[in-house]
This record gives C-alpha cells, sequence and structure tokens, in this order.
C-alpha cells in the first residue's frame, strides 16, 4: 500500500484570521490604527472684526434709527440760532435809535438852542350835556388850544390823524381830530376841534357827581391832545414825534358860554 504522499500545511503558515488579528493584543500594539487627520485638526473659534468709521462720517450720518431725533435736534438748534439773531439785530437797531435821539437832541438844545412849545386850552363851548335824565347822551365839545412855538431857529409842522379827546372822571365823553398845519418860528397859534360824543351813557353816581359839581359851579375836565409833528431845523427835517398833552380845565356851566375858572397843562415827547 502506498504511503498518503500529501503535505498538509502547518498551522504556523497559515494566514492569521481577520478575527484573530482584530483581537489580538500584540498585533495591536505593533501596528496601531492611525487617527483620521481631519478630527484631529483644532477647529479654530469664530472670528471677531472690528471695522472703524472716520469721525466726520460718523457725526454726518447717524444710526437709521436715531435720524428722526438728529433732524429735530438740528431743527431747533436753527431755531434758536435765527432767533438769537433776530433779536441781536432787534437790540442793535433800538440803540442805534436811542443814540440818535440823544444826539438830535442834544444838537437841538446845544446849536439851536430849542425850547419846548408851550400848550394852553383857552376855550370848551359844551352843548349837549344833559345830567338831569337817564337817557345817553351826545355831547359836543369847540375846543380852542393856544399853542405857542418859543423857538427863533425851528418851526414845527402839526401833521394829520392829531387826536383830542374830552374826560370826565376817566370816562370818555367825545373825540375828534386836531388840524394840520406848519406852526413857523416865534409864533403863536390857535387850534380849533370840534370834538363830538355819541350815546354816551353816563352810570348814577357820574351823573349826580355831575349834578353836585354844577351846583357849585366847578365843572372838572381833561383834555387830552395826542400831535404828530416834524421839527424843522433850517432846511431838514426830522423824523415824526408825537406829542402828548394833558389839561386839566375846570368850568363854571354846561353849556355854550361856559368860563375857564382853571386850566393847568403838561405834555410829554415821544421821539419814536
Amino acid at each position: 500500500m502506498m504511503a498518503d504522499s500529501r503535505v498538509h500545511p502547518s498551522a504556523v503558515d497559515a494566514p492569521p484570521s481577520s478575527t484573530t488579528a482584530a483581537t489580538s493584543p500584540k498585533h495591536s500594539d505593533e501596528n496601531p490604527t492611525p487617527p483620521d487627520p481631519q478630527l484631529s485638526k483644532p477647529v479654530p473659534p469664530p472670528a471677531t472684526y472690528v471695522v472703524q468709521f472716520p469721525r466726520e462720517q460718523i457725526l454726518r450720518y447717524p444710526p437709521p434709527e436715531n435720524a428722526r431725533k438728529f433732524q429735530n435736534l438740528t431743527r431747533r438748534k436753527n431755531r434758536r440760532s435765527c432767533c438769537r439773531r433776530c433779536c441781536c439785530y432787534t437790540l442793535c437797531l433800538l440803540l442805534l435809535l436811542i443814540i440818535a435821539a440823544a444826539v438830535s437832541s442834544g444838537v437841538l438844545y446845544l446849536v439851536f438852542r430849542f425850547k419846548s412849545p408851550k400848550y394852553t386850552v383857552t376855550n370848551l363851548a359844551i352843548n349837549g350835556m344833559n345830567v338831569t335824565s337817564a337817557s345817553p347822551i351826545s355831547p359836543r365839545f369847540d375846543v380852542t388850544i393856544r399853542a405857542e412855538n418859543p423857538n427863533g431857529k425851528v418851526g414845527i409842522y402839526y401833521l394829520k390823524d392829531g387826536t383830542v379827546s374830552v374826560f370826565y372822571n376817566d370816562v370818555k365823553l367825545s373825540d375828534g381830530f386836531l388840524p394840520a398845519f406848519y406852526q413857523p418860528k416865534n409864533n403863536v397859534t390857535a387850534m380849533q376841534a370840534a370834538v363830538m360824543g355819541s350815546d354816551v351813557v353816563l352810570g348814577r353816581n357820574v351823573r349826580a357827581q355831575l349834578r353836585m359839581a354844577q351846583s357849585q359851579r366847578r365843572l372838572p375836565f381833561m383834555v387830552r391832545v395826542t400831535a404828530p409833528v416834524k421839527i424843522k431845523v433850517g432846511s431838514a427835517k426830522t423824523w415824526e414825534i408825537t406829542v402828548k398833552v394833558k389839561c386839566d380845565v375846570v368850568v363854571d356851566e354846561l353849556n355854550q358860554g361856559a368860563r375857564i375858572i382853571s386850566n393847568d397843562c403838561d405834555y410829554s415827547v415821544r421821539l419814536w
């Protein structure tokens, strides 16, 4: 019988199985598995950026949410600056007017020796003053005012719209207008004005006072005159000046033949 000549591979020459290689500790130490490069790379932190703007651009272009506030503040500043400029201009103009008035007054006084005009009420004829009835009255006063210009080098222009009013205890009884005329130097002129009142209602106390004064033959009235004038110096004229005259006049009767018992006048001048 023939011997079996087949050769069987030994256990040493056999290749290791996949199960043995995976579970053998010696094989793991000798051939370690390399790490994944994508997993081993460190992850950088999130980037931070700093954006810088010029200061001029920040001031000129505010954020959108503050644009309306910025516009409101800008408008307020512009309005305040305009108001301040207007106030400054007005104050400067007033100061210049005051200086010009002072200089003009000084020139008139020092150079031309200007003297103030004098005014006197010389006649006060009364009509329609019925104080015994309670019905409204329509009085008429014919007022004559003596205006004296004592200056030797200055003339006075009395312009239109001059007014005359008559009062009794602050109750206006009638009013009217002065005539416009020119008064030359060293001149005396009598200005006449018809002063009318319409439907004037007098209170009980005022009527009682008038009846008492009539019985005593001392009836006090106040005559107020407002006259716009211009002063002529040589060939030049000043600007418009307002002269205000107040005369306290006492008469003895309430009729056309009333006689003036006392007369006291004073005046004031407004340069503008």
